[in-house]
């Protein structure tokens, strides 16, 4: 069995975010890296199911050169090689040219199963995962948080969380794609034993011209035209009169303002 695992490289969490000079998007010169959470947890589900099944985990990435510090640890931890998409034209991507880009590298694979975290922690569309699988021409399931695939390797099942509280079982047949919910199982910590094993294990770089892609393929259709922190503002008007005069007032600036 040969699982992808898309994993993505994203600013830690208590991380102080500043916004850059343009305002467009967060000054990254200030800022470390981690692994993207659900993407840690994908990639832990796919070292299970090779531990039961065997098998091959490949770990692809899309980012800049420094993204590496991420497939190092997904290598250490046990997957056994990674695809890292590196090319300026991959910068900004919105989720379906980052699908695109994605596909384009993990079809000449013919994986049996794909896995992506839920969303990034960055951006957090929950779109790449899906388009991916359209892309790829597979079934997919989403908001995965539990998963059993059949003994050949030929049927996936997948639970996955709706609202409220609702559960659903759903199968499919391989290949196919899952899109990881956090907290589907307990991520290991990478060995002394992984860590000096990773450096031997090979991580193929690609351009978008190696997967076949021109940039206006993968162009963003969205512009971020400005980022902003949301300015917090109080203000206090006192009514005064009777209560009569004053409920008035308060029913006339609800209704002013769209509550009531």
């Amino acid at each position: 069995m040969k699982i992808v695992v898309c994993m993505k490289q994203v600013p830690r969490r208590d991380d102080l975010l500043r916004i850059n000079a343009s305002k467009t998007w967060v000054d990254e010169g200030s800022l470390s890296f981690e692994a993207n959470e659900s993407d840690t947890y994908a990639l832990e589900e796919a070292l299970r199911l090779k531990e039961k099944h065997g098998g091959e985990v490949v770990v692809a990435t899309l980012g800049p050169a420094d993204a590496s510090k991420t497939i190092k640890e997904a290598l250490a931890k046990g997957a056994d090689r990674a695809v890292h998409l590196v090319d300026a034209a991959f910068e900004r991507l919105d989720a379906v040219g980052t699908a695109r880009a994605l596909a384009a590298a993990i079809g000449p694979e013919q994986p049996d199963l794909v896995f992506t975290g839920l969303q990034s922690d960055d951006l957090g569309y929950g779109q790449t995962g899906v388009v991916l699988a359209e892309l790829l021409g597979i079934p997919h399931a989403s908001i995965v948080i539990a998963l059993e695939t059949s003994e050949d390797g030929k049927t996936l099942r997948a639970k996955r969380e709706l609202e409220n509280g609702w559960f659903q079982w759903v199968s499919m047949p391989t290949p196919a794609v899952a899109t990881i919910q956090s907290g589907i199982n307990k991520p290991r910590y990478a060995s002394l034993k992984g860590i000096m094993g990773a450096k031997k294990k090979p991580v193929d770089q690609k351009s978008a011209e190696a997967v076949g892609l021109a940039a206006a393929q993968i162009a963003p259709r969205e512009e971020i035209l400005s980022l902003y922190f949301p300015v917090r503002e109080k203000q206090t008007e006192l009514l005064e009169g009777d209560a009569e005069t004053v409920a008035a007032a308060l029913v006339a600036r609800l209704r002013g303002n769209g509550i009531i």
